[in-house]
């Protein structure tokens, strides 16, 4: 699912993204015995991406560096309903050429973790914003009643449907394959 074909060879494209809870602390100090303890939801490709973004993200709202805190726990999280579709609301702050933006995207998935990967792609594609430049500020599922967008919106009819106009049937065997057929197929349902 993660490959794409190169001259013959397969090359991994980018690993899929994944939610983490980071957990984490400035050190005790004789000063603060029990310092605050902070925690995150990151998005990253691994554990190690994740524990870095963390102190990134950190060190601009606390002033704690990675040097003098600690991170106790490093979680996981996954879907509750992974077989459902939803609608994904993503706020988010990016760099750009010119500055600094706030953006509010809709999309349609049945994770977040694939909401995001969508995200990523759409914030390269559309706004040349690479992955290192997007913050994500807030997600959430959004009711179908409250969604914005039109093309997220398309999706919210009870009787919408999605034809195949185009089936054709196949021989059952290779020897009842034939080229010439002396009635017409019927190819739709």
């Amino acid at each position: 699912q993660y490959q794409r074909r190169v001259h013959g060879l397969f090359a991994v494209t980018s690993m899929p993204v994944r939610q983490f809870l980071v957990v984490g602390r400035h050190l005790p100090t004789a000063k603060v015995p029990e310092p605050p303890i902070y925690r995150m939801y990151i998005f990253a490709n691994n554990e190690v991406l994740a524990k870095s973004r963390y102190w990134y993200f950190l060190a601009k709202v606390r002033k704690i560096k990675k040097s003098a805190g600690e991170i106790l726990s490093t979680t996981e999280i996954h879907e509750a309903r992974p077989d459902l579709v939803k609608n994904y609301g993503i706020w988010l702050r990016y760099n750009s050429r010119s500055g600094t933006h706030n953006i509010y995207k809709e999309y349609r998935d049945v994770t977040l973790n694939n909401a995001v990967d969508q995200m990523y792609m759409e914030m390269a594609s559309r706004h040349r914003a690479r992955n290192r430049s997007v913050q994500i500020l807030r997600t959430d599922i959004i009711p179908a009643k409250l969604t914005r967008r039109a093309n997220i919106k398309q999706f919210h009819n009870s009787t919408i449907k999605f034809p195949l106009p185009r089936r054709l049937m196949r021989a059952p065997s290779k020897s009842l394959k034939t080229t010439f057929k002396a009635s017409r197929p019927n190819t739709f349902f």
